[in-house]
């Protein structure tokens, strides 16, 4: 820790007299999480610190990212732009991300690089861009980062399916590492060798370092890998779930049965074989995963409580994406229901402590994370005019609100998926493999395809129009 710790003081930046007031961002990535959390709802999965961090601030109930997959989404939330503009439509190992995919984007900057322009220390602990898991993270790799964004870096290398430990394959069908369904039950005594302890450590490091200088404001961008697979966690977090206390979803039989092809791409059945114990130790070793990935969330919690950093502290939480969890008997992500393209976010914003622990219901997406941090710093008008969301400062001011203006979130995935969520209602588009609409006020777990009911035409018409004209802006 001391090398580091020296290394640290070296990269530092000459402060900035103007900056002082500058309020600091923890901006915290999770890796593949579905709204399981606690304070969503979640009567199982223990996330005692999310949950003290929902109470002190505003917690999202319908927030949505832009690409169910890791690389493509996080391109879009660090550029603030849609997949349709940055092009980047896969996960990428290029140096540069979304200023690769698309070469027109080589001058904008992302949300790190435009606070390192206006007088922010910037740094990356472990996978914010996308970064190969595992793979990349078992060579301490840097993957599809933007060099330009950060002042000072940390890659994580930890062994992950090398985990000493009890390993289990629970996809018979599915053996590639990263899109199985793998665990590794780590014996307590040896969790320290995990990515996002390590993670979290140097994190806390870097707080210590930063509040010796807190006349720079500092944006510290901490990314955990779990609970994206492997599913590793230490004993004594699988304890908490007893597999025979596991309940699967409700799935109503040949639920897929009205959905084009493409949308029933991740069902068990065929892609990963698993049977009944299978998947309930897959849910599991999720939560299992979460709960220490939560553990590790509650370290920075307590270090900015402990350096006197909270009150001057803008902390953001949320995930790259959703993730389905036997779901219309669909796993993972890549699909376009709710549970894949919906993301737990939670802000804590200095000045809005009249605000704590309330919920905003109004739809958000997570390229409206780049205009907010702008807005929230005081740098609104300092934001590139090409950024496509919207500020959240009002739904902080008043998570209530009913004058929202954001009315839809607007996802893309693979094989030409399209999908659009508004309050009501869900429209997905599969090319010419067909088209889906579920009214979420009576079917809210989009069981009942009505994209083919003539009852339904006019409706289908305007959510066909809403995102014709949503493609058009978010293609630049």
């Amino acid at each position: 820790m001391k090398t580091i710790f020296i290394l640290l003081c070296s990269l530092s930046l000459p402060l900035l007299s103007f900056a002082a007031e500058k309020p600091n961002i923890l901006f915290i990535v999770s890796d593949d999480l579905t709204a399981c959390l606690g304070c969503y709802g979640n009567k199982v999965c223990k996330t005692p610190h999310l949950d003290r961090l929902a109470r002190e601030g505003v917690l999202f109930e319908r927030a949505y990212c832009q690409f169910p997959v890791c690389g493509p989404s996080r391109a879009s939330f660090m550029s603030g732009l849609y997949p349709h503009t940055t092009k980047m439509m896969g996960n990428s190992k290029d140096l540069g991300a979304f200023k690769v995919s698309n070469p027109k984007l080589a001058d904008h900057p992302s949300i790190g690089e435009f606070l390192r322009q206006n007088g922010y220390f910037s740094a990356r602990i472990s996978k914010i861009y996308h970064m190969g898991i595992p793979g990349g993270i078992e060579i301490g790799e840097a993957g599809g980062d933007d060099p330009a964004s950060w002042d000072w870096t940390y890659n994580v290398m930890a062994p992950e399916t090398r985990s000493p430990g009890k390993a289990e394959l629970l996809s018979p069908k599915r053996a590639h590492a990263g899109s199985n369904f793998g665990q590794v039950i780590v014996p307590d005594e040896l969790e320290a060798t995990q990515a996002d302890i390590l993670a979290a450590q140097q994190a806390v490091a870097i707080l210590e370092n930063r509040q010796s200088n807190s006349k720079q404001p500092f944006f510290l961008a901490v990314g955990f890998i779990r609970p994206h697979v492997p599913l590793v966690a230490p004993q004594r977090l699988f304890d908490l779930y007893p597999v025979n206390s596991i309940e699967l979803p409700v799935v109503p039989e040949g639920d897929l049965d009205d959905v084009p092809k493409p949308a029933a791409a991740m069902e068990n059945i065929g892609r990963y074989g698993m049977n009944e114990e299978q998947q309930r130790k897959a849910i599991a070793g999720y939560y299992a995963s979460v709960s220490f990935m939560d553990e590790q969330v509650g370290k920075l919690l307590d270090a900015l409580d402990r350096l006197d950093l909270r009150k001057n502290t803008i902390v953001i939480f949320t995930s790259d994406h959703g993730y389905n969890l036997g779901e219309h008997s669909c796993w993972q992500k890549l699909s376009l229901f709710e549970e894949s393209t919906r993301v737990p976010l939670l802000i804590s914003a200095p000045g809005f402590e009249r605000s704590a622990g309330k919920s905003a219901e109004g739809i958000v997406e997570l390229i409206d994370l780049y205009p907010t941090i702008a807005d929230l710093i005081g740098l609104k008008e300092k934001a590139p005019s090409i950024l496509q969301g919207t500020s959240l400062r009002p739904l902080l001011e008043k998570p209530d609100r009913k004058d929202w203006s954001k009315t839809s979130a607007y996802t893309v995935t693979h094989q030409k998926g399209e999908s659009i969520r508004t309050v009501g209602w869900r429209y997905s588009a599969w090319g010419k493999e067909g088209e889906e609409l579920y009214d979420l006020e009576s079917d809210p777990q989009e069981f009942t395809n009505l994209a083919p009911s003539q009852a339904h035409a006019e409706k289908l018409a305007q959510m066909r129009l809403i995102m014709e004209q949503t493609r058009k802006r978010a293609t630049q």
